[in-house]
């Protein structure tokens, strides 16, 4: 039979519907441990599409939804996140998917699942070149977008969900895209544009121009890139009255290319300098692209409900995490503190297993092998309880166990075991960092679509021995 499916429903109709007794265990007292408050709350998860039934119910009335992830490389996350974010689709009106990629590279994945181009699913990751290429050219993701392009083709052309990058990393092609729109609606402006970001040129290493301007060996490049957006959007009632829906596409996108210039190069710039925070300055810029993708889509004759991948770190709200003793903010805290009960926000954590990371920057992928959590930490408590796979609802009213502050490992695109503790783990209170959670006590490594020679020899398997 196929699993269950529930439709978001009016509050009204949710709160005349008696209470489960299945889950009464959710009223616990504050004076209970936050072990006995995981077994109280945890759900168990039995592998169906009805593992995510609660969780609809928890985005009835909201506008974004936050899935997380404690690793760029688990097979599982991805996994869960396209089952999740297609029911989102379906049932709850979402029409945007906002991960944590570059903006121009994810535009050729836009246009692949609004049934655009001639890309077939694995060409439309092929824009993905940087380090780390696997984070989105992998298994997981081709056949979320495989399957998200066949879901919007049957739907009208304004009601096909988008996908979209969030980040800033993509200084030169950025401007690259803004001067080829240019070329093709204004060729003087085009001119106008290459000027203005003349001071980009002769490096097209974004890092090696940071540090040259850092040294006073060449001049910054603002002021010309934040002339540049100011002129784009000074045209855009030109721009837009020329055709309809591809101009509105052609124009956001030129835009947002504009703008991440201007805040690539102030990263860029930032990373050699002591009085800048570019951690702060990289969650803004993905502050700015979703609230902005939100309206566009509206514009668009769409929802505006955005569904956001990207990792625990920047999805959960900083002011929960020692983050905030260091003046960090991340994109988890500007949404609550913008959308407040219009946002939900959705940790992923995991115990042990393999995972794909590099050792070093710019280093091949391997299959590694996470270590067991450490004792101290969340994700051992988790472990703990005998559950190997859980949904956990963090109420306000009925998780306060839960907000005492304990480890949480985060594993980014790089895992480094011997430094386990200072590189992959931070102070968080749960309850008030998301407002749920899935645990997977064990999970796998995300499969890039082209691995490294002896990425399927898993680290810790019999074939590669452990020191």
């Amino acid at each position: 039979m196929p699993a269950a499916r529930i439709l978001c429903r009016p509050a009204a109709a949710r709160l005349e519907r008696p209470v489960n007794p299945a889950r009464r265990a959710w009223i616990v007292q504050p004076s209970k441990t936050p072990f006995l408050a995981v077994r109280d709350l945890a759900q168990r998860l039995d592998g169906t599409l009805s593992d995510y039934d609660a969780l609809l119910e928890m985005a009835h009335g909201r506008d974004l939804v936050l899935l997380g992830e404690a690793t760029h490389g688990t097979a599982e996350f991805y996994r869960m996140r396209a089952e999740i974010t297609l029911r989102l689709i379906r049932e709850c009106g979402f029409d945007t998917v906002a991960i944590e990629g570059d903006w121009p590279d994810a535009w050729r994945i836009n246009r692949f699942v609004q049934c655009a181009g001639a890309d077939d699913a694995t060409s439309a990751l092929d824009d993905f070149e940087r380090f780390p290429a696997w984070m989105w050219r992998n298994r997981e993701m081709r056949e979320f977008i495989a399957a998200l392009r066949e879901l919007n083709a049957a739907r009208p052309r304004r009601q096909r969900a988008g996908v979209y990058g969030l980040d800033l990393y993509s200084l030169y092609r950025s401007a690259d895209a803004v001067i080829r729109y240019l070329e093709a609606v204004d060729p003087h402006e085009a001119a106008l544009a290459r000027e203005r970001y003349a001071a980009l040129d002769h490096v097209r290493e974004a890092q090696a121009y940071g540090y040259a301007v850092a040294l006073g060996a060449r001049p910054a490049a603002r002021a010309g890139a934040v002339k540049q957006l100011l002129q784009l959007r000074a045209g855009e009632f030109e721009y837009l009255a020329r055709d309809g829906t591809d101009a509105l596409d052609a124009q956001f996108f030129a835009e947002q290319n504009a703008q991440v210039v201007v805040n690539a190069e102030a990263y860029y710039r930032g990373m050699f300098s002591s009085r800048l925070n570019t951690w702060n300055l990289r969650d803004a810029h993905m502050a700015n692209t979703l609230f902005a993708l939100a309206s566009y889509r509206v514009r668009r004759g769409g929802s505006g409900k955005v569904v956001v991948w990207a990792h625990n770190s920047h999805l959960g709200d900083a002011r929960a995490t020692e983050s905030r003793r260091r003046g960090e903010w991340n994109l988890g805290q500007i949404v609550r503190e913008s959308a407040q009960h219009r946002a939900l926000l959705v940790g992923f954590t995991t115990c042990t297993g393999h995972v794909s990371a590099a050792s070093e920057w710019d280093g091949e992928v391997e299959q590694k092998w996470v270590r067991p959590a450490l004792p101290e930490s969340w994700e051992h408590l988790f472990h703990t309880t005998g559950y190997d796979r859980f949904f956990l609802p963090l109420r306000e009213d009925v998780s306060r166990p839960l907000d005492e502050p304990m480890l949480e490992r985060a594993i980014g695109v790089l895992y480094l075991p011997r430094t386990e503790r200072q590189s992959h783990y931070f102070e968080a209170s749960l309850a008030s960092q998301f407002d749920a959670l899935f645990h997977l006590d064990e999970t796998s490594a995300l499969e890039p679509l082209e691995p490294a020679p002896g990425w399927h020899r898993r680290e810790g398997s019999a074939e590669t021995p452990m020191a």
